[in-house]
């Protein structure tokens, strides 16, 4: 059985005291392709440290995550034009918007969400999206964006049925993760009215660790508890839901 983690922060600094067992942890689980999302400049290294030492497992994306949107953010934007330049990625992420924090730099993240929406379509690749809290304002811009060639994976969902069907329309696959497992994530509600076609699987380690780890720093070999709440959810075998998500995985980052 293969698993696919679509959204793990592996080489964030609480993982460097033991990433290599985090690791070996996750493969043994099944867990045999791990999806890197960008944050900023200061983990391009890195990332490419991880990318080295498992080269056949990691898949690393580039852009800035909104919460990084600072001052500096036209700095770090031609960072992330820089790195496109310089090699090849799966993806251009995580990028979006999220106004649960601060909601002072709205227009830097609105300006810093189209400009990588945008190197996505010239470098043909998919976005990943970070939306918190600000449902209306990135489905603004998707609209505005909207084509054949806008497609990706909406990062831990966490909305409304209603977001979840506009999402998709938009060509996004529903980034699923610990939140589903969570007596109040309310996702698991309506989930399996959502073609299993949509959906991929994620930790989003080392956050969002899934029931009954709630707390706990997350790895993604955790992933294997929102395997088995899918399974439920879905009334269908492990294998089967690791399959199919596996290939939708396959199908957005062509890897």
């Amino acid at each position: 059985m293969t698993i696919t983690d679509t959204h793990t922060h592996l080489y964030s600094e609480v993982f460097d005291e033991d990433r290599t067992e985090v690791i070996e942890r996750a493969l043994a689980a099944g867990v045999t392709r791990f999806f890197i999302p960008a944050i900023d400049s200061t983990y391009t290294k890195s990332m490419y440290a991880l990318e080295k030492s498992y080269p056949e497992n990691m898949f690393l994306m580039m852009g800035l995550h909104p919460t990084h949107v600072k001052e500096d953010y036209l700095e770090e934007l031609n960072h992330v034009k820089q790195q496109l330049k310089s090699r090849k990625f799966v993806a251009i992420g995580e990028i979006g918007m999220d106004l649960y924090w601060d909601q002072r730099l709205v227009k830097p993240q609105q300006e810093v969400f189209r400009q990588q929406i945008q190197l996505a379509k010239q470098y043909k690749l998919p976005i990943v999206i970070h939306c918190r809290g600000a449902f209306d304002q990135v489905f603004e811009i998707l609209e505005e964006e909207k084509g054949a060639d806008l497609y990706g994976v909406f990062h831990c969902f966490i909305g409304t049925f209603e977001q979840a069907q506009l999402a998709i329309s938009y060509n996004m696959k529903l980034g699923i993760g610990g939140v589903v497992t969570f007596q109040n994530g309310r996702i698991d509600k309506f989930l399996k009215r959502i073609d299993l076609k949509h959906i991929v699987m994620e930790t989003d380690s080392p956050y969002l660790s899934p029931a009954p780890l709630r707390g706990k720093r997350n790895e993604s070999s955790f992933i294997v508890n929102v395997l088995d709440k899918l399974s439920k959810i879905y009334r269908k075998p492990k294998e089967e839901i690791a399959a199919i998500t596996t290939q939708n995985s396959k199908d957005v980052f062509k890897r």
